[in-house]
C-alpha cells in the first residue's frame, strides 16, 4: 500500500462519528448536565462522611423528598436523550426541582446539584433542531479558454443584417439627378444648366 493511500476507518472512528451525529440531534448537554445534577441530590441526604471515628450523617427529615428529587432529575435527563418533543417541559421541571431541593435536599445538594440542574433546563428550553442545509445551485462555467471570460453569442442588429439593405428602397440625394449623375438641383430655375441656357440669359 503507498503512502498516499488513505487508510480504512476503524471500528472506533466509524462509532465515534456514530455517537455524534446522533449527539447533534438531541439536546444531548442539557440531558447530561440534568442527570448529573440529580445525583448529588439524592446522594447527600444518604451519605454518611467518616472523619476518624466520628461519624457525619448529613440525613435531613425530608430525605425520601431528596430521593424523589434526584430521581426525577435522572428520568427527565433520559427523557432529554430520547424523547427530544418533550424539551421544553423537561426543561421547565428541571428548573422547578432544582429550586425546589434548596430548602429540600441540603441547599440543594451542596449548590452542585442545583447549579447542574439549572444548567441543564436552561439548555433544554433553549435548544432547537438545526434546519438541513439547502442545496446550492451550481453556477456555469463562464470562463473561456486560458481562463479569460467567454464572450457572448454574437447578435446582429436589424441594421447590420443584409435583408435590410435589400428590402429598402435606394432614394436618391438631393443633389442627384434622376440619370445618377451629380448634378444640383435648381430648385428656384436661377442655374444656367438646368435651364438649358448654356450660361447665357436671354435678355427681355
Amino acid at each position: 500500500m503507498s503512502a498516499e493511500t488513505p487508510a480504512a476507518p476503524g471500528q472506533f472512528t466509524r462509532r465515534r462519528l456514530q455517537f455524534r451525529a446522533w449527539r447533534g440531534t438531541r439536546p444531548f448537554w442539557a440531558g447530561l448536565f440534568v442527570m448529573f445534577g440529580g445525583l448529588p441530590i439524592a446522594y447527600f441526604p444518604y451519605a454518611h462522611l467518616q472523619i476518624g471515628h466520628l461519624t457525619l450523617a448529613m440525613a435531613t427529615t425530608a430525605g425520601a423528598g431528596s430521593l424523589i428529587i434526584g430521581v426525577l432529575l435522572v428520568v427527565l435527563g433520559f427523557s432529554l436523550w430520547f424523547q427530544k418533543h418533550v424539551r421544553t417541559f423537561a426543561g421547565v421541571a428541571a428548573i422547578l426541582l432544582a429550586l425546589v431541593s434548596i430548602p429540600v435536599s441540603n441547599l440543594g445538594g451542596f449548590l452542585i446539584g442545583f447549579l447542574l440542574a439549572m444548567v441543564g433546563g436552561a439548555l433544554a428550553v433553549s435548544w432547537a433542531p438545526g434546519a438541513p442545509p439547502e442545496p446550492q445551485a451550481v453556477p456555469e462555467d463562464t470562463q473561456g479558454e486560458g481562463g479569460a471570460p467567454a464572450a457572448a453569442p454574437y447578435e446582429a442588429a436589424p441594421h447590420e443584417s443584409a435583408s435590410y439593405y435589400d428590402a429598402a428602397p435606394h432614394e436618391s440625394a438631393p443633389h442627384e439627378s434622376a440619370d445618377g449623375a451629380d448634378e444640383p438641383k435648381d430648385l428656384y430655375g436661377t442655374s444656367p444648366v438646368s435651364n438649358g441656357a448654356n450660361g447665357r440669359h436671354s435678355a427681355g
